[in-house]
């Protein structure tokens, strides 16, 4: 259904995934993937988003930093095998593929990907001021990170991804609806907070949090999916960004 093509940012090179719908578009779609890098799920997402209408760019902005889509299908199988040994093993060659995307270059690198591909999602038909952003884990958090670096961004749905830090917060000028699992320790413990600065921002934020679930629950490829819960999780972000691009 998409397509691969190359955009430039601080003049490297990045792929982005590209899937149209067939009809009149509501408007562009930034998405960003998870620490695995734009592997099958991502593009399979991207492809369920254009089905409902968007013009979808899924950046992939992780290779630069070694992390290429088959290494991280690769990670992606050990992280989820049953056998205990095998998920061990992945965990030193993630923890040194992350290394260099967990720097502040990076970060600011990544963060003019996705300025690019806003860029050229803002070229194609249907899309100049109609777009929005979503992502998940590593993704979730890069969409609060682009909504707070750009003010073309008119909703942005993260799942399961951290908030900027305070000060960045009042560069959101768009409505956020964040997504998360109750057993997600880290960001659950942070999420007092981050309601309380992103009010003192000013920023229309409204977290959902389910009950029952942890980290990556959306991934149907994955052992945390939870099929019921990710159906009410897509209804939710697909009609808000529907409603306010």
């Amino acid at each position: 259904m998409g397509e691969m093509l190359t955009l430039q940012a601080s003049g490297d090179p990045f792929d982005v995934y590209v899937a149209r719908p067939e009809g009149e578009p509501i408007g562009g779609l930034v998405l960003v993937h998870e620490i695995w890098g734009l592997v099958d799920h991502i593009r399979d997402v991207a492809d369920r988003f254009a089905r409902v209408g968007w013009t979808v760019a899924a950046p992939d902005v992780l290779s630069r930093g070694g992390m290429s889509p088959q290494t991280g299908a690769e990670l992606f199988a050990l992280r989820n095998s049953d056998d205990p040994e095998r998920q061990a093993a992945a965990q030193p060659r993630l923890r040194e593929l992350l290394t260099e995307a967990s720097s502040p270059a990076y970060a600011a690198w990544a963060v003019s990907a996705l300025r690019a591909t806003v860029d050229w999602l803002e070229e194609q038909p249907s899309a100049v001021g109609r777009i929005a952003a979503t992502g998940f884990c590593f993704g979730g958090t890069y969409t609060f990170l682009l909504a707070a670096s750009d003010e073309r961004i008119r909703a942005a749905a993260p799942f399961y991804g951290s908030a900027p830090p305070a000060e960045r917060m009042p560069g959101i000028r768009c409505p956020v609806l964040a997504l998360y699992g109750r057993h997600d320790p880290a960001l659950i413990d942070a999420l007092p907070a981050v309601e309380d600065a992103m009010a003192a921002a000013g920023v229309d934020f409204r977290p959902v949090v389910y009950p029952e679930l942890a980290h990556a629950f959306f991934n149907d490829a994955g052992a945390r999916y939870n099929p019921a819960d990710a159906h009410d999780a897509w209804q939710r972000v697909t009609g808000f960004l529907r409603a306010h691009v």
